[in-house]
């Protein structure tokens, strides 16, 4: 069986079930060495979150496409399952483009479209991808084990009887963008409550007044396709804006910069991976984030803060 992944999420749960010799083509935003698929017209730029934004409106507007597919080498590798999405056309390549791609082919691959809005139907992904590679078995291990992180969280959770922390996570900086689709479950699963959140819809444009009178304990920074080092050269979109200083997440300290992938990439595993983060975030004298997730995140210092005004 040849396989190909066109969104990183599938891959991840790919390399999760432990099927990744399956894989014969990829995109460029996986985390694997095999050939990439699809490119992005956005590759080799360097745009800020405003830019990325207009040149994203933009091209929906125009209805120019933001990714391609290398239609030599999809026709050289001849895959029999394709693996895509349709939950954001702005994220990833979406079902209807590769559907133009695979026509041309003499072999019509399977496509399997995986559209998520929330946690549950995440994990039903890995049902889904595991079933189409023969591997159903490997499914049901690889859910009970996540399951079983999830629940270790909330029974220490109740055994403690830790109050719902306010919480506030961001999608984008510029324009503000609240959290959407799983990520408000991922919350919850951890001990908090995030009331701007749009739990399975798409993430919206929020405004700072709205934000400000919330007054979150906690905030989240985590800006879609951003890893922390590239979130902390533009968080001075919030920084600056007034009223930061006044939020209760500010004044005691608990504001973070997370890799976005551990939220808005719907990888069953790393969303769990997500969860136990945020719950080291939210609840820090009963957790302590995951060795491996370390590097993941960082707290946005006051000084820091200060010095991006």
């Amino acid at each position: 069986m040849r396989v190909c992944s066109f969104l990183p999420a599938a891959t991840s749960m790919i390399q999760q079930l432990g099927l990744e010799e399956l894989l014969v083509g990829v995109t460029f935003e996986c985390a694997s060495d095999k050939p990439k698929v699809v490119r992005s017209y956005l590759e080799g730029h360097t745009y800020s979150s405003s830019e990325i934004d207009r040149v994203v409106t933009e091209a929906k507007q125009q209805g120019k496409p933001l990714y391609y597919i290398d239609e030599a080498l999809l026709l050289e590798l001849q895959p029999d399952i394709i693996f895509t999405q349709d939950v954001c056309d702005v994220c990833q390549i979406d079902t209807s483009v590769v559907e133009r791609a695979v026509h041309k082919l003499s072999k019509r691959p399977l496509l399997i479209p995986l559209i998520p809005r929330n946690l549950d139907q995440v994990y039903e992904n890995v049902t889904t991808i595991a079933a189409a590679l023969n591997r159903a078995d490997a499914g049901e291990v690889l859910l009970s084990s996540l399951h079983q992180r999830t629940h270790t969280i909330l029974d220490t959770l109740r055994a403690h009887h830790a109050p719902l922390k306010k919480v506030l996570l961001l999608e984008w900086l510029d324009p503000i963008y609240n959290c959407g689709h799983w990520i408000p479950y991922q919350i919850a699963l951890a001990g908090g409550t995030d009331m701007l959140a749009n739990p399975g819809g798409y993430s919206i444009p929020t405004s700072w007044e709205k934000i400000v009178n919330y007054n979150p304990e906690v905030l989240v920074v985590a800006p879609c396709g951003f890893h922390i080092a590239r979130s902390g050269q533009e968080v001075h979109a919030l920084t600056s804006l007034p009223g930061w200083e006044t939020l209760q997440a500010v004044k005691n300290n608990r504001v973070y910069l997370a890799d976005a992938d551990l939220f808005t990439q719907p990888s069953a595993g790393t969303l769990v991976d997500g969860v136990e983060l945020l719950a080291a975030l939210f609840h820090p004298t009963l957790f302590r984030a995951p060795e491996k997730l370390q590097h993941k995140y960082r707290l946005l210092k006051a000084s820091e803060a200060h010095a991006t005004i």
